[in-house]
């Protein structure tokens, strides 16, 4: 056994094309399941928008999103976690300053309503008690779900810089006790990391190369992201919201040369991405030319009180995952990716089989797509809106 375990690892070194190793991740024959939840849908409207990415041009004020959940188990033991769960299904029972989001009609739950991850596991089997832990991205509403309806065996893990206040001891709290009661919780030490990916501190959550857990502050203190391996040589990234759409992403060059938009796309995107707002070395007026853009088309946004703790920062956790989209190896799926929405397989379908099915490269390019949900480089005007 020790023979052909050493035999696997030489194999793995010796391929000299698997570029997952030119991040310094450490080769190994452990792996991870991936299933994705679609919890709900919501929209973000007005001033809500404005307060995740920057620009947000005319008459694209309200967006809406997926709001994903993962369920992972751990091959080898067959231990679940979760890694994020979505909203509660009873939003007007967070913490008053949250209900008041949906109280005042900022978030809208469109559909369906009233449904959350409980329910889904429910629904799909997944008895609770079988959840190890559950895994916070960050401490937001629409990542935290409902940690009471989890059995106390459930462990919560969040990111050390998490702010713990909970209402009512503090009142403008967005935490509730019932989150943490009764549970053990971990706090991840990333000062203590030996690992670093692409300039991000890592944890190996299993021991054994098949799940890790990086620190990507900016969005809001401890945001964590996940590196979730699916194959001996192929990872998914689970970024959470270091980005909330796949334009704070992308193009950049490297991106650009390992996955060129597709020829239709770009000579759509001539005419419909507006040069009153996004520009390129090789644009001119009225015509957009996307191969010569080397900046991603969106910015976290700056604005005060934006939903974003540190803009500088959050730019600088994207660049570094951004790293991963770049690479052939890595499949990144954000918690809010819109254009993902009707193309990735949901549970009780496994997401593993990214690479051999070609998923990854037919779906990157869809944001620039008008006829893509995600689509919003252009204004749109009243009479654009009222016919669709």
């Amino acid at each position: 056994m020790r023979l052909l375990s050493s035999l696997a690892l030489i194999f793995l070194l010796g391929e000299a094309n698997a570029s997952y190793l030119d991040f310094g991740i450490p080769p190994s024959t452990a792996t991870v399941d991936v299933r994705a939840f679609n919890v709900v849908n919501g929209t973000l409207v007005n001033e809500l928008h404005a307060s995740i990415f920057n620009p947000v041009l005319p008459g694209r004020e309200a967006i809406s999103f997926p709001f994903l959940a993962f369920l992972v188990e751990h091959k080898p033991s067959q231990k679940r976690l979760m890694f994020d769960l979505g909203i509660r299904s009873d939003p007007l029972n967070f913490a008053p300053s949250i209900a008041a989001l949906f109280t005042e009609g900022v978030i809208r739950v469109d559909s369906p309503p009233g449904r959350d991850i409980i329910q889904l596991l429910q629904a799909g089997g997944i008895a609770l008690n079988s959840i190890s832990a559950v895994v916070w991205s960050h401490a937001h509403l629409d990542h935290i779900g409902d940690m009471s309806k989890f059995p106390n065996t459930t462990s919560l893990v969040i990111g050390s810089e998490t702010d713990t206040s909970t209402y009512p001891q503090f009142p403008n709290a967005s935490l509730l006790e019932s989150d943490f009661a009764g549970r053990e919780v971990t706090k991840l030490d990333f000062a203590a990391a030996n690992l670093s990916f692409s300039g991000l501190k890592a944890i190996d959550y299993f021991g054994d190369g098949s799940f890790y857990l990086l620190n990507t502050p900016g969005h809001l203190p401890g945001h964590l992201t996940a590196l979730a391996r699916v194959t001996p040589t192929s990872f998914i990234s689970l970024g959470g919201d270091t980005f909330h759409h796949p334009g704070e992403a992308r193009p950049r060059p490297d991106f650009q040369k390992m996955y060129p938009c597709p020829a239709h796309l770009l000579e759509e995107t001539k005419s419909s991405i507006s040069t009153d707002y996004f520009w390129s070395p090789k644009s001119r007026d009225g015509v957009f030319d996307l191969r010569s853009r080397a900046q991603q088309f969106l910015a976290p946004s700056d604005l005060p009180g934006a939903f974003i703790a540190d803009a500088e920062q959050a730019e600088v956790s994207g660049d570094k995952l951004a790293t991963f989209d770049a690479d052939g190896d890595f499949f990144m799926i954000v918690s809010h990716d819109i254009s993902l929405r009707e193309e990735i397989p949901y549970f009780p379908d496994s997401l593993n089989n990214w690479k051999a099915n070609g998923l990854k490269e037919r779906v990157v390019w869809n944001f620039v797509d008008k006829a893509n949900p995600a689509f919003i480089f252009s204004p749109v005007n009243e009479t654009q809106s009222l016919q669709g």
